[in-house]
């Protein structure tokens, strides 16, 4: 029945196969950053606004802000345009 309901609305599962779970890693990474950082203390939302509007500015910070060893000292979009240009 999901996978149906799926398809009728034109989405494409990303499901890997057991033991495949690679697809999956930077996303689980990124939510796992994004717990750590912001959400590690503070109590639950109340109000589903307040906490997208946090999540949205997290995402922005993590994008054009936050600098990462593994990046170079560059934020993910510097990288990804210092990457584009070589």
């Amino acid at each position: 029945y999901y996978t149906q309901r799926l398809a009728n609305h034109h989405f494409v599962q990303s499901m890997s196969r057991k033991g495949h779970c690679l697809d999956n890693a930077p996303v689980e990474s990124f939510f796992h950053i994004l717990k750590t950082e912001l959400l590690d203390g503070l109590p639950l939302f109340e109000d589903i606004t307040a906490f997208k509007m946090m999540v949205q500015d997290y995402i922005h910070f993590f994008n054009y802000e936050r600098v990462s060893l593994k990046t170079k000292g560059m934020t993910p979009v510097e990288y990804r345009n210092h990457a584009m240009t070589a």
